[in-house]
């Protein structure tokens, strides 16, 4: 892990999209022109009361009803209407990092250095980001691949502490027949996502994960974004106590590249889906450090 930003981006010094820059038409038709059957794989996990959450930074999932039908119906009869036009509205609080989300480039820094060289004390305030926001990361269409590594140990899923390394990411390509390509968004399984609903406590006490090694394979292989069955794409805890979250660091800061979390991955890997059109839609909530989001395979 390097301890310094690299002034500016190999985009410029005004680039805000990192890796997005690599999602280029012809990656896109080609990934469009992929799909044969039509069929369409749900990578996204149900948000609600109860889903894992990390302490201090996060906070659990609240929703409650603002407006119910039978005040919006009582609202309206005393202004003359006779129709009965009941009205649900909800209020939710949350955090942008809860279920399936995809980390902003501006979601993490080192030191006070954001993704090309920006100050994190300029950029991040009261309201949100004023740069790097998720509002400019682009619409994600273009080939995804499946790494594998879940049954690497022998059993339906790694522990919390075991480092995904580059070599297993290798394997996992070889097994699959696919070969990492500049444009495409690499999704790792590793089996710890069946406990996002089953024991969500169990969930976010470690996982399984890629190191800064595993990475850098990837980045220098340049993917626009990682994904994980998991909390945080990165292994924790990390097993030199010395450093916490470096893939973050790495991924988004030094090298412009997204993360997508808590991806739903079962039904990709039970069916040996290797490679695939991908398409992910983060929503534009200006400011934000990320979003959840429902992204989707077709094959």
């Amino acid at each position: 892990m390097t301890n310094a930003v690299h002034d500016h981006s190999r985009w410029g010094a005004a680039d805000q999209i990192g890796a997005g820059n690599l999602l280029t038409v012809e990656r896109r038709l080609a990934a469009l022109h992929s799909v044969k059957e039509g069929r369409v794989y749900d990578l996204s996990h149900e948000i609600g009361m109860g889903a894992p959450y990390l302490l201090p930074n996060q906070t659990p999932y609240l929703i409650s009803i603002w407006a119910s039908w039978r005040d919006s119906i009582k609202r309206r009869r005393r202004t003359g209407a006779q129709n009965d036009a009941g009205t649900n509205l909800e209020r939710v609080e949350m955090t942008m990092h809860v279920g399936t989300h995809i980390d902003a480039l501006g979601h993490f820094s080192i030191g006070d250095r954001l993704y090309n060289g920006v100050s994190a004390a300029e950029a991040v305030t009261d309201w949100g980001l004023d740069r790097l926001g998720i509002e400019h990361a682009p619409p994600m269409i273009t080939r995804g691949v499946l790494l594998d590594v879940a049954g690497l140990d022998g059993g339906p899923h790694l522990n919390p502490g075991r480092v995904v390394t580059p070599d297993d990411l290798a394997r996992a390509a070889d097994k699959a027949a696919v070969a990492v390509e500049a444009g495409d968004i690499v999704l790792i399984r590793t089996g710890w996502g069946q406990h996002f609903t089953g024991s969500p406590a169990r969930y976010v006490e470690g996982e399984p994960g890629i190191d800064v090694a595993a990475a850098r394979w990837l980045t220098h292989r340049d993917v626009v974004a990682i994904g994980c069955d998991n909390m945080a794409v990165e292994v924790l805890p990390n097993p030199d106590r010395g450093v916490m979250m470096p893939v973050h660091q790495h991924a988004l800061v030094e090298s412009g590249v997204y993360l997508i979390e808590n991806l739903a991955l079962e039904e990709l890997a039970h069916e040996h889906v290797g490679s695939f059109s991908f398409v992910l839609l983060a929503t534009k909530f200006k400011g934000a450090t990320g979003c959840p989001v429902r992204p989707i395979a077709m094959i």
